[in-house]
């Protein structure tokens, strides 16, 4: 995320012109690669009270880009999962972040690139045990 600080991303705020608010982006990405989660599976993946993930899911539903639907496998808690407009917009704001870190690193050798992405890997990894919140990823 500290990335994204660094003008990687378009712009903070609000969805303005395309551009997704950074709150949406993460959760957004935590949905596509683990599936359907409800307020208390989102707030025990990132450490936030349930409170600030309402407001931000609240939002995200707001803009289009996540909808409520009832837990697929039975359960009673409703559940959080993209919609259609929400997977394209992150796959263009995940476009828009790859082009920026190539023109970032486009003079690196790609040993360099491959032990960069290595290494953050494994520092993200770190972090996430850290926090007790290690979770698969593909």
């Amino acid at each position: 995320m500290l990335l994204s600080r660094h003008g990687l991303r378009r712009r903070r705020g609000r969805r303005k012109d395309g551009l997704m608010e950074h709150s949406a982006y993460v959760i957004l990405s935590r949905l596509r690669i683990q599936g359907p989660m409800s307020i208390g599976e989102l707030s025990e993946a990132f450490g936030l009270d349930a409170s600030t993930l309402n407001r931000q899911t609240a939002a995200a539903q707001h803009d289009g880009l996540v909808e409520r639907i009832p837990d697929p496998e039975g359960g009673l808690a409703r559940k959080f999962c993209l919609t259609e407009n929400g997977r394209q917009l992150l796959d263009e704001e995940r476009e828009y972040t790859i082009a920026a870190l190539e023109r970032v690193m486009e003079d690196w050798p790609e040993d360099d690139i491959a032990a960069f992405a290595s290494y953050l890997r494994r520092f993200n990894s770190g972090i996430e045990r850290l926090e007790g919140r290690p979770w698969p990823r593909p």
